[in-house]
């Protein structure tokens, strides 16, 4: 022995050495800074729920043998590093350039402050157990599972993967004409990607075919092509770009969205100043007619310039149920409209938040959200069949813009779904002042720090945006992206001045209308007269109108 002091029993004569009994107790016990108690091991492997990561293990516990309901914790948790940097196995590269910390619990009152954030590697929510242990790296909100940032079925400290940025479940070659979203700026749509020139027909055919198209289906005047960068005598002045950094909006009447390059086809008449209708040259190349369409097969779909029969030309699409005063198609016989971008979703997409996944349009028939804003989703969405829980509405897969710009900042402002590293102070939207879930789609600038909402966005040019307190009834876009305000509305019963159609704000007040059950105008389609302070909702006016 190596020294004189040992243990022995007298009934068998054995004998240990005191260091031997030492060491042997050194190991047997730890002291862990998630308990105040030395913790002590249980000497024989059992299978046990571990109360460090949640998950049934078999092995060697630690347990506390002093607390009356003692915590076991299993071995590979029991000695996780207090920090570490999570990487892929495929190529090494950290997935976050910090440490993650190491933290014993995250409690439910942390969690509200943070808007219940999810892992950020398997995307699921730490609410359901709040005394877990999780890796976190605070100042960027980046949190993690301990099994997500340690896999216990790859080498340590390799990263799993997050649902849809696997290896991809399609092949490129078998999908040639793939839509890749989301679409880089406001100018794209899904339009401009069917029928832009480089895909339709040439200039002059499609002249050709305007001439007649425009015998009141697409406008009761004439047509003609123009660039607007470029002065010329057929017009008296010239139409400037959209542009939010100088407060110019100029907006397609066929599809709504910005006219942010030429040409476009303007209006011939000359007589009638007040006609500002404009139209990017790819909306002149919508078919008339759309037959066994993919929502609506029983009947042949029309193309208006206008819906028949709906007051100021404004209704509500069937597909993504947003109000919207462009073109239409449109069914007679059962008053079915669509907007002119929900009749060409396509069959299947890949968006960059699920990038390696295909996502394919389907009928939402159960109760689920929205992966993209957490928003009701019913009617037509995008869905990943290989990730179950993750879909999309297709006005978030196909409205929102990889990158915009904004009058209070001179560089463009990036789409991001996660908070942003670095980060160290909470998030308020530039437009409207509040706070919000950096865990949902917003607009940020890295070289300023200044972040804004989606659904702000649009608003830089709607004088107002939406009272931001969150709720599940949100969505991911600005309520009124489909509709063109600015028009007159001249002859109605409701006043004898003409009204302007605009989106109301607070200085509009209350609503003039008879009978009206919710008076407030602000954040409302109304009408207002400028000549006098009367103003009166969209659907007061129609009502009153009839």
């Amino acid at each position: 022995m190596s020294t004189d002091m040992y243990y022995h029993c007298h009934l068998c004569y054995f004998y240990v050495d005191i260091n031997c009994v030492t060491t042997r107790l050194q190991k047997n016990i730890i002291h862990h800074p998630s308990h105040k108690h030395p913790l002590i091991c249980i000497p024989k492997q059992i299978l046990d729920k571990c109360d460090a990561c949640g998950k049934e293990q078999k092995g060697i516990f630690y347990h506390c043998s002093i607390c009356p309901w003692s915590k076991i914790i299993h071995s590979d948790c029991a000695f996780l590093p207090q920090k570490l940097q999570i990487q892929r196995t495929t190529n090494d590269v950290f997935s976050h350039i910090h440490h993650l910390t190491l933290t014993y619990s995250f409690p439910k009152p942390d969690q509200v402050s943070k808007y219940f954030p999810r892992c950020r590697v398997c995307l699921y929510w730490f609410y359901h157990n709040p005394n877990l242990w999780i890796y976190k790296c605070e100042k960027c909100r980046y949190y993690t599972h301990l099994d997500c940032a340690t896999s216990r079925n790859e080498p340590f400290m390799s990263i799993l993967k997050s649902p849809g940025t696997g290896s991809k479940n399609y092949k490129d070659d078998e999908h040639p004409d793939l839509l890749h979203l989301p679409f880089p700026d406001p100018s794209y749509s899904i339009l401009k990607h069917l029928f832009s020139k480089e895909k339709g027909l040439s200039t002059l055919e499609i002249s050709n075919k305007i001439t007649y198209k425009a015998q009141g289906i697409i406008h009761q005047h004439p047509l003609i092509l123009e660039d607007i960068t470029i002065p010329t005598s057929s017009r008296k002045k010239s139409i400037p770009f959209h542009d939010p950094m100088k407060r110019i909006e100029l907006l397609c009447d066929g599809c709504l969205r910005p006219i942010m390059s030429g040409p476009i086809y303007v209006c011939a008449n000359e007589e009638e100043e007040h006609c500002n209708f404009v139209l990017h040259e790819w909306c002149s190349r919508l078919p008339t007619e759309l037959k066994d369409h993919f929502h609506h097969p029983q009947h042949t779909l029309i193309l208006h310039s206008k819906t028949p029969g709906e007051f100021f030309g404004v209704f509500n699409c069937h597909i993504c149920a947003l109000p919207c005063n462009g073109f239409v198609y449109y069914c007679e016989e059962c008053k079915y409209y669509i907007d002119v971008k929900c009749a060409f979703l396509p069959e299947e997409i890949t968006h960059t938040l699920h990038p390696n996944h295909l996502l394919s349009r389907v009928h939402c028939t159960d109760m689920r959200r929205c992966s993209m804003c957490w928003g009701d989703m019913n009617g037509l969405m995008f869905s990943c069949h290989t990730c179950d829980n993750f879909g999309l509405h297709s006005y978030c897969a196909l409205l929102i813009p990889e990158t915009t710009t904004h009058k209070c900042d001179k560089h463009p402002m990036k789409l991001s779904y996660f908070p942003i590293e670095n980060h160290k102070s909470d998030y308020f939207c530039e437009i409207c002042e509040q706070e919000f879930d950096p865990k949902l789609p917003f607009y940020h600038c890295r070289k300023c720090m200044q972040s804004m909402h989606t659904t702000c966005a649009p608003s830089i040019l709607r004088y107002e945006t939406y009272t931001r307190i969150w709720t599940y009834e949100d969505i991911g876009v600005h309520k009124f992206v489909n509709v063109k305000f600015g028009a007159t509305c001249e002859n109605t019963k409701v006043h004898p001045h003409p009204l302007s159609f605009v989106q109301g704000i607070q200085d509009d007040g209350e609503c003039a209308g008879h009978d009206c059950d919710d008076r407030r105008l602000q954040y409302s389609m109304i009408f207002k007269c400028l000549d006098c302070k009367f103003a009166v909702h969209y659907k007061c006016c129609k009502r009153m109108s009839n």
